[in-house]
């Protein structure tokens, strides 16, 4: 997979303006201001969803977030590939979610990439990594520091690296 010249540009155009103009509101008032600047550069994010000024988009064009999906504080977003939240999905403090590798069968190392869902309702613990082409299930919870390489059952709580089951999730009342 190569990154086209247009891709490479709309990615420094878009630093630019995350750097002068989406980082430095941090306070939650700014949500709005900073949902906006993302659907300018073609992520499709609902006005319910939220993103911590210190979160890095790599490409707000392979992004969604549906209604309340959250994405925390320092979230490394890097995706060459779509990533998606479903409704009150959310990703905690300092968790990196990588849709792209590169081939290690391959001589040049060619670059790899697959999207990432992470479905309703689940959640994703701090300091996780999730990788590329994972599904986190429906109501799934990743547990704080999990390496996760493969899909995750819904309504299952996973940890660990590699992330393992530890048990079934059952919701109070």
């Amino acid at each position: 997979m190569k990154l086209s010249l247009k891709n490479k540009l709309l990615r420094i155009f878009w630093n630019i303006i995350w750097q002068c103009f989406f980082r430095p509101f941090s306070t939650k008032l700014f949500n709005p201001w900073r949902l906006f600047l993302l659907r300018l550069f073609g992520a499709k994010v609902h006005r319910k969803s939220g993103v911590y000024a210190s979160c890095k988009v790599w490409a707000p064009w392979n992004l969604e977030l549906e209604e309340n999906a959250w994405l925390g504080p320092h979230v490394n977003v890097y995706n060459v590939a779509l990533i998606r939240l479903g409704i009150n999905a959310t990703v905690s403090q300092y968790t990196y979610l990588c849709s792209a590798s590169h081939d290690i069968y391959s001589y040049e190392h060619t670059l790899i990439a697959k999207p990432i869902i992470i479905q309703r309702q689940a959640w994703v613990g701090a300091s996780a990594f999730i990788g590329m082409g994972v599904t986190i299930g429906k109501g799934a919870v990743v547990g704080a520091t999990a390496s996760v390489y493969k899909n995750v059952e819904p309504w299952t709580i996973v940890g660990g690296n590699p992330a393992k089951f530890i048990k079934e999730r059952k919701l109070n009342g």
